[in-house]
C-alpha cells in the first residue's frame, strides 16, 4: 500500500475557502489490521473510539458574523476507515466562509459529510471556547521515573513480562509515547493510559514496550491498536484499556480509545494538548 497516493500529507496544498467534502480522504483500517491477525470478517477483539479535538473549528452564521467552537469528533473503531487528518482540516478550513442557520445545521452538515468517509456513524459536538475542560492528570502510577537502559525503538513484544502468579487490576500511565507518520515520518508526540486486568505486568517491561515505538511509521489509531494485540497477546490479560492521547497538529488532536470491557465515558485534555 503506498499511502502517497492515498493522502495529501507531504504534498504542497492549496487552502479552500469554500466547502470541499470531495477532498475528504479514507485509508482503510484493513490495511493495518491485517497485520495484527484481524481478519476483515473477524469480530474485533477491543471496541473503542477515536476521539478527535478540533481547537479552530470557525464557521459563519446567516448573517455572515463568524462562529467559533472547539469541536469534539468521534469515530468509532468499527468503522471501515479512518479519515487522513490533513484531508480532514482541509475540509474544515473550507467551512470557514460558509453560512449555516444554526450551531445545529453547522453539525449536521458535517456528521453528514464526514460518516460516508469513515464508512459509519461520525458524531460532531460543539464545545464553547470559553468553556472548554480544564487540564487533567491520566489516571494510575506514572512509568516515566523508572530506570530505564534500551537500544530498542522498534515494537517489541517480547520486551513485555509479567510476574507469573500474581494477578493484577492495575492503571499505568506514560507520556513518553512517540511514533511516527507513516508519510512524512515527521514525529507524533503522545501519553498512553493502560488499564490491566490479569496476570501482573512488569512496570519497567511496560515502559521499554512503549518505548520501542520511537521509530514506528504508523498513524495513531493504528499504534493503539498494535499496542492492545501485543499486551493481550504477549502477558495473556483477561482485560484490558489503551488510551492515547497525542499532541495536536494543525490545530487536531486525536486520541485513540480501545478495551474489551470499559468505554470512553468523557474527555479530557493533557496539559501537552
Amino acid at each position: 500500500m503506498d499511502l502517497h497516493l492515498l493522502t495529501q500529507l507531504g504534498q504542497a496544498t492549496d487552502y479552500p475557502d469554500m466547502p470541499c467534502a470531495e477532498r475528504l480522504q479514507a485509508i482503510p483500517r484493513q490495511f493495518s489490521r491485517d497485520g495484527l491477525g484481524l481478519g476483515a470478517h473477524s469480530a474485533l477483539p477491543f471496541q473503542g473510539v477515536d476521539l478527535w479535538t478540533h481547537y479552530e473549528l470557525s464557521w459563519l452564521d446567516g448573517q455572515g458574523k463568524p462562529r467559533v467552537a472547539i469541536g469534539e469528533i468521534r469515530v468509532p473503531a468499527e468503522s471501515a476507515n479512518i479519515i487522513e487528518s490533513k484531508s480532514l482540516k482541509l475540509y474544515f478550513n473550507g467551512l470557514n466562509f460558509t453560512r449555516f442557520a444554526s450551531p445545529e445545521a453547522f453539525v449536521a452538515h458535517v456528521e453528514a459529510d464526514l460518516s460516508p468517509v469513515a464508512g459509519a456513524k461520525v458524531t460532531l459536538s460543539l464545545l464553547d471556547a470559553a468553556a472548554a475542560a480544564s487540564l487533567v492528570a491520566l489516571p494510575g502510577t506514572c512509568l516515566d521515573d523508572l530506570a530505564l537502559s534500551t537500544d530498542v525503538y522498534r515494537p517489541d513484544p517480547s520486551l513485555i513480562h509479567v510476574r507469573e502468579g500474581v494477578y493484577e487490576d492495575a492503571i499505568w500511565h506514560s507520556h513518553l509515547l512517540r511514533s511516527n507518520c507513516p508519510v512524512t515520518d515527521q514525529p507524533d508526540w503522545g501519553s498512553v493510559m493502560i488499564h490491566a486486568r490479569g496476570p501482573a505486568l512488569v512496570p519497567e517491561s511496560l515502559l521499554a514496550y512503549l518505548v520501542s515505538y520511537r521509530r514506528h511509521s504508523d498513524f495513531h489509531e493504528q499504534c493503539v491498536e498494535r499496542i492492545f494485540m501485543d499486551l493481550m497477546s504477549h502477558a495473556k490479560l483477561e482485560q484490558l484499556t489503551v488510551y492515547a492521547r497525542y499532541t495536536r497538529r494543525g490545530g487536531l488532536d486525536i486520541n485513540p480509545f480501545r478495551s474489551n470491557f470499559e468505554s470512553l465515558t468523557e474527555s479530557l485534555r493533557m496539559a501537552r494538548q
